[in-house]
């Protein structure tokens, strides 16, 4: 749930997410918001075989969908990300094993996040893809091995933590909101909700 504030908003502000770093990242701009399970089938979505950014711009769009159907009077906030590399997408491993299989295949290389966001509201929608490139350091088995360990990257497309010790796998990172990484892109996400009135 968002901080309240004495903000007078447009529409009341939802998010279509149960994640706990999505609300963390909103309640940061200090509008009052509510949160709701948009309840999709994301993998009969991914069976589609969309493109990596064309998929994560089409999740977002259902969730929001999905929710602004019940909250017509409100702006709905949907948000996907996909990880992927040569047109490949690296999802949620699942198991440790296939963390270390996911990390073995992307260490050495560069791969694009992509953070997808629709914001749905009385008189329109509208969606955009942010892209952070990763560079990550070439890695050994072991490495790799202790990584997981550590960590558990388990439930994390690509298999990494960079809010924890995920961060010393990379070399560089290329992106223009930080946010965009943890799952919210709240840069252009507020010029977004800037124009449809919400206060600064």
């Amino acid at each position: 749930m968002g901080k309240d504030q004495p903000l007078e908003l447009p529409y009341p502000l939802i998010l279509a997410s149960t994640s706990r770093y999505r609300s963390d990242l909103l309640a940061q701009l200090g509008w009052h918001f509510s949160t709701r399970a948009p309840g999709v089938d994301e993998q009969k979505v991914k069976d589609t075989g969309l493109a990596p950014g064309e998929l994560a711009a089409r999740l977002s769009q259902l969730k929001a969908h999905a929710v602004f159907v019940t909250n017509s009077d409100s702006c709905v906030i949907g948000s996907d990300q996909v990880c992927t590399m040569d047109g490949r997408i690296f999802g949620k491993p699942g198991s440790v094993e296939a963390a270390r299989e996911q990390l073995s295949m992307l260490q050495g290389r560069s791969h694009d996040l992509l953070t997808a966001v629709t914001v749905t509201y009385p008189s329109g929608s509208e969606t955009f893809v942010n892209k952070t490139t990763l560079h990550m350091r070439p890695l050994g088995l072991r490495e790799i091995t202790a990584y997981v360990d550590r960590d558990r990257p388990t439930d994390c497309a690509g298999s990494y933590k960079l809010e924890a010790r995920g961060i010393k796998l990379f070399s560089r990172i290329d992106m223009e909101d930080h946010t965009a990484v943890i799952g919210l892109p709240l840069i252009q996400l507020t010029s977004v909700l800037l124009k449809l009135g919400y206060p600064l």
